[in-house]
């Protein structure tokens, strides 16, 4: 398969900004859509995004910015999706270019609210995009990470993998290391869920518990992400790749995780509203756990631990309490 796509990034917040700065090693121009005139126009003077990742100098005449998502769409032939599932269907709506000769990769970690549908399910059964013109872009790969040029690992599952193998080759470069994979389903999942458990392992530490009972959360972490993957999608997986369980690790322990983040506030006492206003960022796997909690009610995998979180976040349950019973539960 011949590689010469033209590439866009839709989205203005850290993950996308981290994808631009990789395609720069290997692309140009990219075109990248971001709703903010502000911002764009900012980058356009300064070289750099002023809200998000802005160490990360950009070479502008590298750049085709606009806030018109039309014109973005309507100048690639490979799109990057990378903006908050919340905000999805909201600028979808705006475009009226035709989307289904388009390849759509996403980069959202989450499950599109009105739907209820993971991005690439939304994409195939709302806008009748072909399986195998959607992929998938998941980690273990913090965008702070990439700003620093730390060696950093990103999975790209499609059913076309050779579609994959060439988005990799525009994402590669000496601290990306690009991983190819077949399970566009699973690897969706389990970039949503991880969000789940991050979560949980920051209300934990919030909470006051220690490294011995993280290990324990975290480990089944990864037993309830397996059987609730099997029950929606069911196919031979490994379960321990670095898709699925380093993407876990990477989201549960990182500092640099906004979801951990998020859960730690709401295990000291916060709000989920305070939590949200004070971190000024969007934490996923706030809205992932009200969509996953629902998807299970039809599927019934054992997931104690999702369980836990949604009570805590939506029914506003004790977490203190919550994590109690919770402990009696794990093994």
């Amino acid at each position: 398969m011949k590689c010469d796509h033209k590439i866009a990034v839709i989205g203005g917040g850290s993950w996308a900004t981290a994808i631009v700065k990789m395609l720069s090693e290997n692309v140009d121009p990219i075109g990248w859509y971001m709703r903010s005139v502000y911002i764009t126009e900012h980058i356009k003077r300064n070289r750099h995004n002023p809200t998000y990742l802005s160490s990360v100098e950009f070479d502008t005449d590298q750049l085709k910015l606009s806030n018109d998502i039309n014109e973005i769409v309507e100048y690639a032939d490979l799109l990057i999706f990378a903006i908050p599932s919340a905000f999805l269907k909201e600028e979808l709506e705006k475009i009226t270019v035709p989307l289904t000769n388009k390849i759509i990769f996403s980069a959202i970690k989450g499950i599109v609210p009105e739907t209820g549908l993971i991005v690439g399910e939304h994409f195939h059964k709302v806008y009748d995009i072909p399986y195998d013109q959607i992929g998938v872009i998941t980690g273990p790969c913090h965008a702070e990470e990439v700003a620093m040029e730390k060696l950093s690992y990103i999975t790209l599952a499609c059913q076309d993998t050779e579609k994959a193998d060439c988005l990799g080759k525009y994402l590669s470069s000496r601290y990306i290391n690009v991983k190819v994979s077949d399970d566009i389903v699973g690897t969706e999942y389990a970039a949503v869920l991880k969000n789940i458990y991050a979560i949980a392992a920051g209300m934990a530490h919030g909470l006051g518990y220690g490294d011995n009972f993280q290990a324990v959360l975290i480990s089944n972490s990864i037993r309830e992400m397996k059987s609730f993957i099997k029950k929606v999608h069911k196919m031979k997986r490994n379960i321990n790749n670095s898709a699925y369980l380093g993407d876990l690790l990477v989201t549960g322990y990182s500092i640099f995780s906004r979801n951990r983040m998020f859960g730690n506030m709401i295990g000291k006492g916060y709000t989920v509203k305070s939590a949200m206003l004070e971190m000024n960022m969007v934490a996923e796997g706030y809205y992932a756990t009200k969509s996953a909690y629902k998807i299970n009610q039809e599927n019934g995998a054992s997931t104690p631990i999702i369980d836990t979180v949604y009570r805590i976040l939506y029914e506003n349950k004790d977490p203190k309490k919550e994590f109690q019973q919770l402990t009696d539960l794990l093994n």
